[in-house]
């Protein structure tokens, strides 16, 4: 059992690192650590993808020295995904920070049960 762990070292960091994103996105009430954590958890997506499409012993998928055969090279498959993954990445994490801003600046706080607390106040006024 352990065996396999240490064989497929990366997809279980992987799988630890989604865990600990996960965990801190359903633990902390700042929204900034929530951030981190989605992006803990992004990454260790990007790891697994990355993991799984390389193939010891091949090539990336560029054709070098007149070498023509499928099987001298890896799927680039999953590293279109993983780069289109972090494109979508940052930006989604510039939308989410944006947006902390904004109810940092009209609730005072980053706590989002503060926030919630602070919002149906408003709301009942």
């Amino acid at each position: 059992m352990v065996s396999h762990l240490f064989m497929n070292v990366e997809e279980t960091v992987s799988v630890i690192l989604f865990g600990i994103g996960f965990t801190m996105l359903l633990l902390h009430q700042n929204l900034i650590k929530k951030i981190m954590g989605m992006n803990i958890m992004d990454t260790a997506v990007y790891l697994f993808l990355a993991a799984k499409g390389y193939i010891r012993g091949r090539m990336v998928p560029i054709v070098v020295d007149g070498v023509r055969e499928v099987s001298a090279y890896i799927n680039p498959v999953p590293s279109g995904l993983v780069l289109t993954g972090i494109v979508v990445s940052v930006s989604t994490t510039a939308l989410m920070l944006a947006l902390t801003i904004r109810l940092y600046e009209r609730y005072g706080s980053l706590d989002l049960d503060e926030i919630l607390t602070r919002a149906k106040e408003e709301e009942k006024a």
